[in-house]
C-alpha cells in the first residue's frame, strides 16, 4: 500500500550516505515496500555486508502530531533495547539528522534475517504459532522494563509529563486533533468523544512508573525464521507509559501465546479501563492515518473505518 510520506533517495544519493558512514560502496540495493511510513532501502555493500538505511518523511510533508520525531525516537529506542543484549534488535551503526546528503533524516542499520510473521502465520500449526507468540510475550515484557523519567511521547521533554493520565490524555487529544484538523468523520461529536474519555480516565491513574513501549509491536514488526523470532524491529512509535498499551495485548491480538510468555493478563476492572482506552486510541489512528498518509487502497480505508465504528461502541459501553 503506498503512502505520500515516502522519502526515496537516487543511486548517487545512497552511494554518497554509504560511502560517508561506513567506507564502502555499493553493490546493488533494493526498496523495501512494507513500511507505511518511513521508507527503506535493503543495501548490499562490497564487503559482503547488507545493511538497512531508513529515511524520514521530508520535513514539508504534514504530519500528525503523534509522528514528530519519528526518527530520532526509533534510533534511541534501538539503543536503549540493545543494550539489554537479549532481545534481537538491529544495531543502529549511523545517524544523520543535519539534512546536508538527504532532504529528511535518516539512519543506517544491520540487516536482520527473517520475514514478517503477519506473512507466514498462516502457514504455521496453531503450536508453531504459540512457539513465536510465547517468545514474543518475553521478549516485550523484556523492552517493558526499560524505565524512563515521564510519561508521553519518547522525544522531546516538552511532549512529556508527570503523570501517565496527562501523558495519555495529551496523546488522545492530540490524535482528535488531528482527525478534527483533517475533516475526518469519526462517526461521533468530537467534543463528545473528549468527555467520555475525560470521564473514563481515573484508571490511568494506577501507572505510575515509565515503561518503554514499542506500541507498534504487531505481526508485521516480527521477523521469523524456521519458526523462531529472529528480530524485533520499528520502534518509531515507542512511547513512555503503561505496559498493557502494547499492541498484543489489543483486541486484535491477546493471544494465549504471548500472555504466558509476557507473564501478564489484563485482569483487574481498572486494567480493563485504560485497555478499552488504548483500544480506542490504536482504532482512532487507524482511521485518522489514511487521510494523512493519502493512502490508494479503499478496501482498507473501508476496513478502518468499520474497525473505528465497532471500536467507538465498544468503548461507549464499557
Amino acid at each position: 500500500m503506498e503512502s505520500t510520506y515516502k522519502t526515496r533517495l537516487s543511486k548517487e544519493q545512497l552511494d554518497q550516505i554509504i560511502k560517508h558512514h561506513l567506507a564502502v560502496t555499493i553493490q546493488d540495493y533494493e526498496e523495501m515496500i512494507d513500511g507505511w511510513a518511513n521508507h527503506a532501502y535493503k543495501i548490499f555493500l562490497d564487503d559482503g555486508r547488507k545493511v538497512v538505511l531508513k529515511i524520514a518523511p521530508a520535513a514539508t510533508t504534514n504530519l500528525m502530531r503523534c509522528e514528530q520525531d519519528l526518527m530520532t525516537a526509533e534510533v534511541e529506542a534501538l539503543q536503549l533495547v540493545a543494550e539489554l543484549k537479549d532481545v534481537p534488535v538491529p544495531l543502529v551503526l549511523a545517524y544523520d539528522a543535519s539534512l546536508l546528503m538527504a532532504p529528511a533524516q535518516y539512519f543506517i542499520m544491520e540487516f536482520m534475517p527473517g520475514v514478517p510473521y503477519n506473512q507466514v502465520k498462516e502457514d504455521f500449526t496453531a503450536e508453531n504459532q504459540e512457539v513465536v507468540e510465547q517468545q514474543l510475550g518475553w521478549y516485550n515484557q523484556r523492552i517493558n522494563e526499560i524505565k524512563g523519567e515521564r510519561f508521553g511521547y519518547f522525544s522531546g521533554k516538552d511532549r512529556q509529563r508527570a503523570t501517565w493520565r496527562e501523558a495519555f490524555l495529551m496523546l488522545m487529544h492530540d490524535m482528535l486533533a488531528d482527525g478534527e484538523e483533517a475533516g475526518v468523520d469519526i462517526g461521533i461529536d468530537y467534543n463528545e468523544l473528549r468527555r467520555l474519555i475525560d470521564e473514563k480516565s481515573d484508571a490511568l491513574d494506577e501507572v505510575t512508573e515509565p515503561s518503554l513501549i514499542s506500541w507498534d509491536l504487531w505481526d508485521g514488526n516480527v521477523l521469523v525464521q524456521d519458526k523462531q523470532i529472529t528480530a524485533i524491529i520499528d520502534f518509531e512509535r515507542s512511547l513512555w507509559g503503561d505496559p498493557l498499551m502494547e499492541h498484543y495485548f489489543s483486541h486484535f491480538n491477546y493471544t494465549p501465546g504471548f500472555l504466558k510468555g509476557y507473564g501478564r493478563e489484563v485482569e483487574t476492572e481498572n486494567e480493563r479501563k485504560r485497555r478499552s482506552l488504548y483500544d480506542l486510541y490504536f482504532d482512532l489512528a487507524l482511521r485518522i492515518e489514511c487521510d494523512y498518509r493519502k493512502y490508494d487502497n479503499k478496501e482498507h480505508i473501508e476496513s478502518t473505518i468499520r474497525n473505528m465504528q465497532e471500536g467507538i461502541e465498544r468503548f461507549r459501553k464499557m
